[in-house]
């Protein structure tokens, strides 16, 4: 590496001073002059309207989308891979994130305590009623009693799930924040969301006719990395794949959309539409999609799927003549010695 210390008779220039420590020796190491990286909290996704996602977020959900149960099988696969012991495990949003891929998720787990998170309290007792009574339980035997809450103990599970879920937060952020608050060291999020290339065709047939995009912009999956990261977890591990749905009309996908989510652009439309707008939009699908699908009578739709995974780490403390240590890092570090002996 080029020294920077300056030769006899050369002049620094003030910026290059900026950059300097001085030392008893002279000239000595350099230091991060670059401001610092804003909080998680400040990086919203792109184009997403607030207001809008925060009303989507309480709406009221009244069954888990076909595909959220199909990433959700996808993801369940992956645990199988990882090592690490759960003891209690945190479901966010489970009837958006798919009832049935609960159980998959539980069934690596068959004696872990469970918490359903829920922004809306209908909506985790409605889950509750959906896994009671759904089929797959006579699969999966019985399962320790989930408690239903708006946000799990600090450091109280080992495992967060969340299916689905972040593209449609106004501050994914806030979001890692709480998966880091509710994990304990050593534990992990599992994740999955939506990515920039989901419906680029009905993004074509939106810009064709002159109108503003069908949805906001998905977060790309390098971003999502950065942002776990910037949110204090490590070793993130991110992955996507292409999804191609085909549906037999524009009534039938539209109407997919529809359990899919809403149009969170901050650009959408900004009044209701009529009968005219929904049969030109309609006969536009019919047209441009059955082009891309290669198949007779069926119209294609592309979902890229990203799923994240990231550990919590151990609280890092700088170490000097005299470091200081918080009274709480220091219970949980003693608990987190006793509970990190492998499970039986």
């Amino acid at each position: 590496m080029e020294s920077l210390t300056p030769r006899r008779g050369e002049v620094i220039p003030s910026w290059i001073k900026k950059c300097l420590l001085r030392t008893q020796n002279g000239i000595g190491a350099v230091v991060n002059i670059l401001p610092p990286m804003p909080p998680p909290s400040s990086q919203p996704p792109p184009s997403v309207d607030p207001v809008a996602a925060r009303r989507w977020a309480a709406m009221r959900h009244q069954a888990s989308p076909w595909l959220h149960e199909e990433v959700a099988r996808r993801m369940a696969e992956r645990l199988g891979v990882i090592r690490l012991p759960v003891r209690a495990w945190a479901h966010w949003e489970p009837v958006r994130g798919g009832v049935a891929g609960h159980d998959l998720a539980a069934g690596h787990y068959p004696g872990a305590q469970c918490f359903r998170v829920s922004a809306v309290e209908e909506q985790a007792e409605e889950a509750a009623g959906k896994e009671a009574s759904g089929w797959w339980r006579k699969l999966v035997g019985d399962r320790p009693v989930a408690r239903h809450v708006a946000r799990p103990p600090d450091g109280a599970v080992q495992m967060v799930w969340a299916n689905m879920l972040a593209h449609h937060s106004a501050d994914p952020g806030a979001l890692m924040a709480e998966w880091h608050r509710a994990l304990a060291v050593n534990g992990f999020v599992m994740f999955s969301c939506l990515g920039p290339d989901t419906l680029k065709e009905l993004r074509g047939v939106y810009a064709r006719l002159g109108w503003p995009p069908p949805a906001h912009e998905f977060t790309d999956m390098h971003d999502w990395g950065d942002q776990l990261a910037a949110a204090g977890f490590a070793e993130p591990v991110m992955d996507m794949e292409i999804v191609t749905l085909t549906f037999p009309s524009p009534e039938r996908l539209l109407r997919e959309l529809r359990e899919l989510g809403r149009n969170l652009h901050v650009e959408r439309f900004g009044a209701l539409r009529g009968r005219a707008w929904r049969q030109r939009l309609e006969e536009a699908i019919g047209q441009r999609l059955g082009e891309h699908s290669g198949q007779d009578d069926a119209l294609a739709l592309t979902f890229e799927v990203i799923y994240g995974h990231a550990v919590k780490p151990a609280p890092r403390h700088a170490v000097s003549s005299e470091t200081a240590i918080g009274l709480d890092d220091m219970r949980a570090f003693l608990r987190q010695r006793n509970h990190d002996k492998p499970l039986p």
